[in-house]
């Protein structure tokens, strides 16, 4: 199926992050990489991902999330930053998850906030897609997983060492450490709450 006619379809609009394994995708250790994503419409059938490596159409996809468990399922249809994902399970699976669908939409629409006691709680800025800018002027796509006044944790295809000097769209760091799907990166100086989604979102000129 194609993107275009999955937005015309019954389907639960929301955010969740999550992560993914790709076939031939692998670390300098041989391990297979997993990257950070985010769900934006889920149905029963096939969900979008905005993803950080999109991979081809036809290939297999191991995800994960939070309040969904792990999916199987193959890629139908792709865009510059993201993909359509039909779903593999049973009658049985897929009841479940319509299910749990119903309670997600009705909690989306009552929100509400969890305080945090970090010194700067971090946040899912509007935007997942951004740029990471290195020392020698190279651009790469990147995920954004969250976001605080002083700092940010992405996903990329690339993984550079700890202590490299970098952007995060306007804002600039340096990593600090890596974990499973991603690292960490703290912002030279902290940044304003108000102004981090327009500072860390950017995107790829096409």
């Amino acid at each position: 199926m194609s993107i275009e006619r999955f937005l015309r379809q019954r389907a639960v609009d929301l955010v969740m992050d999550g992560t993914y394994v790709l076939p031939n995708w692998y670390d300098p250790q041989g391990r297979l990489r997993t990257f950070a994503c985010r769900a934006t419409r889920v149905s029963p059938f096939r969900m979008m991902v905005e993803a950080p490596v999109v991979g081809k159409v036809g290939d297999s996809l191991t995800s994960y999330f939070r309040d969904f468990g792990h999916f199987e399922g193959t890629i139908s249809d792709t865009t510059t930053r993201g993909l359509l994902l039909e779903l593999e399970m049973t009658r049985s699976m897929r009841a479940r998850l319509a299910e749990k669908l119903i309670w997600l939409e009705k909690k989306t629409k009552d929100p509400y906030s969890i305080s945090d006691a970090r010194k700067n709680p971090r946040f899912v800025p509007k935007a997942s897609q951004s740029t990471l800018t290195l020392a020698d002027g190279s651009v790469h796509e990147c995920h954004i997983i969250d976001v605080s006044m002083s700092g940010v944790a992405v996903s990329a295809e690339i993984q550079p060492p700890t202590g490299t000097p970098l952007a995060i769209g306007a804002c600039i760091g340096r990593v600090v450490r890596h974990f499973p799907n991603g690292f960490a990166v703290n912002f030279i100086k902290e940044q304003s709450r108000d102004e981090l989604n327009r500072l860390v979102a950017r995107t790829v000129p096409a």
